[in-house]
């Protein structure tokens, strides 16, 4: 059932992680940051270059990210997935399928609401758990994306230094004119960015 789960039109039949031959895996963890809406961007870039790609909407996510605008919309899941796939024993728990899935673990854009609860262990919704369930011998990527005076807080950077204590790797915010209107560094990096660093570290496994 969770093979099936995790199946695309682009995908290897096989799920085994052992197949050199299969296509690489990405799975997208979407957070409640505007930068949201350029995260569908990023998984079309990324399967256009022959990358298997999953997405996961945070509850906060899905105000600037529908299903729709991804595709296939098979691969887009959200807690309410997490909690209706499964009704007891042998069924898919999906926080963990899809962190045994996936290759790289890219979590754009990370807010500063996630970026804490990460850097804290909590496992509260479907993104959060499958962070925690992570191997840590896999790779990890996020992408800070927050307002300029979140950015400037004390706990931003002592959380960021959390994730990158743990080999999480970074791909810095950039200074721009937000959503707010404000100027300042915070907002996510642009798609190109972070395709390109996503595809470098893939070129290594």
């Amino acid at each position: 059932m969770s093979d099936n789960l995790l199946k695309s039109p682009h995908s290897e039949p096989s799920l085994d992680n052992g197949d050199v031959s299969r296509r690489k895996r990405v799975l997208i963890g979407c957070t409640g940051s505007v930068a949201a809406i350029k995260t569908a961007m990023i998984g079309a870039d990324l399967l256009r270059q022959g990358v298997d790609v999953r997405i996961i909407l945070t509850e906060s996510a899905r105000h600037f990210f529908r299903r729709d605008d991804f595709e296939p919309r098979e691969g887009v899941f959200t807690d309410e997935d997490e909690w209706g796939m499964w009704k007891g024993r042998g069924d898919p728990v999906l926080h963990i399928d899809l962190a045994k899935w996936a290759d790289l673990f890219l979590v754009a854009p990370l807010d500063a609401n996630t970026l804490a609860k990460l850097a804290q262990g909590l496992c509260d919704n479907l993104l959060t758990c499958v962070a925690r369930a992570w191997d840590p011998k896999k790779p990890l990527v996020f992408c800070p994306a927050m307002n300029t005076q979140m950015w400037d807080h004390p706990l931003t950077s002592t959380h960021i230094s959390a994730l990158q204590s743990w080999g999480y790797r970074l791909v810095p915010c950039v200074t721009k004119t937000l959503m707010c209107g404000d100027t300042g560094l915070g907002a996510m990096a642009e798609p190109g960015t972070i395709v390109g660093a996503v595809a470098e570290i893939l070129g290594t496994l």
